[in-house]
């Protein structure tokens, strides 16, 4: 292996490190769609339930606090009687748009491959 390539062995290990964080992360039952739902704006807990056929209760739980962990999400608490909470997508949360319209991009000229199209 040349000097070059020894040199940049750690960039490339390290931006594939990102890069599986980054698909497992996103690839979670779930996820996706959850981020997809909060595209419109800001929804109530149970909004997001009943907009996701098939989700747990447990499992949205789960993965709301892991996307506010991720800081792709806020949690507002609205102070009312009974007690109100909205989540709202952050500015890193909204950037998924790109990378949403770029996957059905990619599944729609995949699907046009397999049916026969160029």
């Amino acid at each position: 292996m040349n000097r070059n390539a020894k040199e940049r062995e750690p960039i490339i290990e390290s931006s594939c490190h990102t890069y599986r964080l980054a698909i497992e992360f996103i690839g979670k039952r779930w996820t996706g769609i959850i981020i997809y739902q909060l595209f419109e704006g800001p929804k109530r807990y149970h909004e997001l339930l009943n907009a996701i056929d098939g989700i747990s209760d447990r499992l949205l739980s789960e993965r709301l606090k892991d996307l506010e962990l991720e800081g792709l999400l806020r949690k507002h608490v609205i102070a009312e009687a009974p007690k109100k909470v909205e989540y709202e997508l952050t500015p890193p949360g909204y950037e998924f748009i790109e990378v949403f319209k770029a996957i059905m991009n990619w599944a729609g000229k995949k699907e046009e491959y397999l049916k026969g199209g160029k």
